[in-house]
């Protein structure tokens, strides 16, 4: 019994450090790690990028078709498209 109390109130030694720790650096190998990692990155938001992109201009797409077949159901015309400004000119066949 006296021996676990002795052992509870003396205090055990640290351990003295083998490396400097001002020395331990990750180096060119730990270097290349983070470029890699930092390029997956970019890449993979231009891919994000690209892909909201896609959905938008579907979406949009998928609306105007659905407004096309809408007026030819109620018998109309379909809805007129907004005029190129760079289109040219339909020649004019009244004269």
């Amino acid at each position: 019994m006296i021996d676990a109390l002795v052992r509870a109130v003396t205090s055990t030694p640290t351990p003295t450090p083998t490396v400097d720790p001002d020395l331990v650096t990750p180096g060119p190998i730990g270097f290349a790690a983070i470029v890699i990692v930092l390029i997956a990155v970019i890449l993979l938001i231009a891919d994000m990028q690209r892909r909201i992109r896609r959905v938008r201009y579907r979406e949009e797409v998928r609306a105007e078709l659905d407004a096309e077949e809408a007026a030819a159901a109620e018998g109309a015309e379909p809805p007129a498209k907004p005029a190129d400004p760079e289109a040219p000119e339909a020649p004019d066949s009244s004269r």
